[in-house]
């Protein structure tokens, strides 16, 4: 599991949600830190990288939580 700096817990979030909450806190890090979004909603999966190419950003992939639920981490790059 990759360390991240923030965990957004957007859990029971339905789309649009959990990328309008990364939007809200991804400039809480500083550029090169990695965010994590932990997210039930399957839209997510499709989502997050999709808003990483929109907005400059990495993504670095998926990882589980410690309860089992999809964990998305984007790395900072603007």
């Amino acid at each position: 599991m990759t360390g991240a700096e923030l965990e957004l817990d957007c859990r029971a979030m339905l789309c649009p949600r959990p990328i309008i909450e990364l939007a809200r806190h991804v400039g809480d890090v500083a550029v090169g830190a990695v965010v994590a979004v932990v997210a039930t909603d399957a839209a997510a999966r499709h989502d997050v990288p999709a808003w990483c190419r929109m907005r400059g950003h990495t993504y670095l992939g998926e990882d589980l939580a410690e309860d089992g639920a999809p964990r998305y981490l984007v790395r900072r790059d603007a």
